[in-house]
């Protein structure tokens, strides 16, 4: 039997690779985009690879839009096996220069989109008795990232939901795991350059931000490092709830699961660019000032 994946946000970065290597490994795999016009690299990719990716237009922030393409697929196929939560966007600001528009507008794609999308797939998981879900977060849903407020606490809010699906669905037999990559070569942080700044007392953390970003972009890991470990997941006998990835994922999430509070914080009262940037090094052993390699 030939199992049904949907991926969604597969137009770009790390769902057009995890798309692409799923339908590789020999899963019907359904590629979500809001806009059709988009998914001309998705296609291309997945012809060089010798596959196919079935496109379904879908707006993760649009009820109807995901019930009807989810729906599709279902009447398409008859089952759906595995669901990638993948459509993400980012977002800039310290907290003071976050409005609640600015939160709510994340929040709403990157907690709604993948609440839609679970809501719209249980029903068929659990008359199976099995499948999949595997939402894809950030090393920012488990250690808060300089000038991202919007971002952080949308991908806090997918890690909490994540945890508390689990533990909902596993007696159904539906696997649910949270992935936590580091810096990956993504479109994400091209389409994330807006600075909201507003009071000028934050230049040093938007700095900060920025310099931490150019430097993991430097090592920034391919998407489909990522992709892989999305296949793991789905088919491994020893699954978690949990995995780090790409650049900077393991470190953050280990070192700042291993940090006291106070520690943590206490990062935050650098006064100089230099103190800030040899303070993180030596709490995660990640060099990420201007002269880092």
């Amino acid at each position: 039997m030939q199992h049904v994946a949907i991926v969604t946000g597969a137009n770009s970065g790390i769902g057009r690779a995890t798309a692409v290597h799923l339908a590789a490994n020999g899963m019907r795999v359904f590629g979500t985009a809001r806009n059709l016009q988009s998914t001309g690299k998705l296609e291309a990719m997945a012809a060089d690879a010798g596959v196919t990716v079935e496109v379904v237009p879908m707006d993760v922030t649009d009820d109807d839009s995901v019930a009807t393409a989810i729906a599709s697929v279902i009447d398409t196929t008859g089952r759906i096996d595995v669901l990638v939560n993948n459509a993400g966007i980012g977002g800039n600001g310290v907290v003071e220069d976050c409005t609640p528009a600015m939160l709510q507008s994340v929040v709403d794609v990157n907690v709604g989109g993948v609440l839609r999308c679970v809501r719209a797939v249980l029903p068929t998981m659990r008359a199976q008795g099995s499948g999949a879900i595997i939402n894809i977060s950030s090393v920012a849903g488990r250690i808060g990232i300089l000038a991202q407020a919007p971002y952080v606490a949308s991908k806090w809010a997918v890690e909490g939901l994540t945890e508390q699906l689990a533990l909902e669905v596993t007696a159904f037999g539906v696997r649910v795991a949270v992935i936590e990559p580091g810096v990956t070569k993504s479109a994400i942080f091209a389409k994330n350059s807006d600075l909201p700044e507003t009071s000028g007392a934050y230049d040093a953390h938007y700095r900060r931000m920025l310099q931490f970003y150019r430097s993991g972009l430097k090592h920034a890991t391919d998407p489909f490092e990522v992709a892989a470990l999305v296949y793991e997941v789905v088919t491994t006998d020893t699954p978690r709830l949990r995995y780090s990835v790409s650049w900077g994922g393991p470190e953050l999430c280990d070192g700042r699961a291993q940090m006291d509070d106070d520690t943590w914080v206490d990062i935050g009262r650098a006064t100089t660019d230099d103190d800030y940037y040899g303070r993180f090094e030596a709490a995660f052993g990640l060099p990420i000032g201007p002269d880092a390699p």
